[in-house]
């Protein structure tokens, strides 16, 4: 706490986790800013923008589907964009099959410790 006190330019820090900070440490912010969680319409966007258009994807995926069904914050659907592609890569493959798209979906739920239908 002492380092960011004394630290001599702007200090962002960022969690998903506000209930685990310390009140003592939470009074040394001058400022705290919430970004709640997505709406499905916004998620939707963040899908939309998160594939590269190298990378097309299956017909089998609807992202308004995955949207409504998955929430996700921005972050999340970029890790299970990047597990995909990578995945269609290490296949020598331009195309982002939903399978792939579920596990990788799965997998982001896991990693919070929640489940998925």
């Amino acid at each position: 706490m002492q380092r960011i006190e004394d630290f001599p330019a702007l200090v962002i820090l960022a969690s998903n986790l506000k209930g685990n900070i310390d009140t003592a440490f939470n009074r040394r912010f001058q400022s705290i800013i919430h970004f709640s969680m997505p709406d499905e319409e916004m998620r939707h966007t963040l899908w939309q923008k998160a594939f590269p258009k190298e990378f097309k994807l299956h017909d089998e995926i609807d992202l308004w589907q995955i949207a409504s069904n998955y929430e996700l914050a921005g972050g999340a659907i970029n890790n299970i964009v990047r597990y995909c592609i990578l995945k269609a890569f290490a296949e020598n493959k331009e195309i982002i099959n939903a399978n792939d798209l579920h596990y990788a979906i799965v997998k982001e739920f896991k990693k919070s410790g929640k489940m998925v239908k």
